[in-house]
């Protein structure tokens, strides 16, 4: 029996050697490098970083409905003024450029705009980052206007919000980190309500908790917004969002 033991050797992992171990490892290097790459592509076409000249993806068409990439193609916007300019044309968006304000305590815009019309739809901002004005027009035009005639019978002809630039935290948060909002850079936008053609009116405050047709028009609007926006919140987030949708172009995401 000691003799079989003594015979016995511990098993040790198997060190691949010579020319083919020195290709698996290189394969494997290569692999993680790749994945490397392509998030470090995704992360730099999310944030808008590439010029537009130099992007592999076509401008930003407002007109177009279930526009592909739209999410990337939206941060194309976040610092090209030219193209934002280029963009932003009626008649899906009434929108003039207002200068930059440098931002200073992380307060203050860039690239930013003022609108008074968007997706056929009254709608008065005074100041609003390129990406939300984008994004809040093809929402509009693309999943508001459509579902308020199939759902109310009848278009959106203005829309009711309380707010876009204020210099401020995020509020609402269990640990306070003092991080600024998305308001804080114009880079947000919060919707209250709406008035149809025929006069009727809807909002996030009186109906969204009801059971009629209001209460599933803003639901079914409310679920569409994740497209355009990163942030797309409502009453089902917070108690501070109970009278409002919150939509923002910031960098995470979250949808509720």
């Amino acid at each position: 029996m000691d003799g079989e033991h003594k015979g016995q050797r511990a098993s040790s992992p198997v060190v691949e050697r010579g020319p083919a171990g020195r290709k698996r490892r290189f394969g494997i290097r290569r692999g993680f490098l790749y994945i490397a790459l392509a998030l470090g592509f995704f992360f730099i076409m999310r944030q808008g970083v590439i010029p537009a000249y130099l992007s592999p993806l076509p401008a930003l068409d407002l007109s177009v409905p279930n526009a592909w990439l739209v999410d990337w193609r939206i941060a194309e916007l976040k610092r090209d003024r030219a193209l934002c300019t280029r963009v932003l044309k009626p008649p899906q968006i009434s929108a003039s450029p207002v200068n930059d304000n440098p931002v200073k305590d992380g307060c203050g815009w860039q690239n930013a705009v003022r609108i008074s019309n968007a997706g056929g739809a009254s709608l008065s901002v005074g100041t609003v980052s390129c990406e939300v004005a984008a994004g809040i027009a093809m929402w509009l035009a693309h999943e508001v206007q459509p579902r308020a005639v199939a759902v109310l019978g009848a278009r959106v002809t203005s829309v009711q919000h309380l707010g876009t630039y204020a210099c401020r935290n995020v509020l609402g948060r269990k640990f306070n980190f003092a991080s600024r909002s998305q308001h804080a850079t114009a880079n947000a936008l919060d919707v209250s309500g709406f008035t149809l053609a025929n006069g009727r009116q809807v909002t996030v405050a009186r109906h969204w908790s009801g059971s009629g047709a209001e209460a599933r028009f803003l639901h079914e609007i409310h679920a569409r917004a994740c497209r355009y926006f990163r942030v797309a919140i409502g009453p089902e987030y917070n108690a501070l969002h109970k009278d409002h949708f919150h939509y923002d172009r910031g960098l995470f995401s979250r949808c509720k």
